[in-house]
């Protein structure tokens, strides 16, 4: 069964942007965290560890 969608409804939510900000920070993180392991790669190692345990705590966190 095809539901219709409503396009004022489609509107609202395309136009929504509370969550930006959150994502562009996240991302930003992300790059500092690249390119510090790119400068110093002594700390590659470690970043890579955290990177390990935040995507393992999410796929736990996940229920999968």
């Amino acid at each position: 069964m095809k539901r219709s969608m409503n396009p004022a409804l489609i509107l609202r939510v395309w136009n929504d942007t509370r969550g930006q900000d959150l994502i562009e920070y996240a991302l930003m993180a992300g790059f500092v965290a690249v390119a510090a392991g790119a400068i110093m790669p002594s700390v590659s190692n470690s970043i890579s560890s955290i990177f390990s345990k935040v995507g393992s705590t999410l796929h736990a966190a996940n229920g999968s």
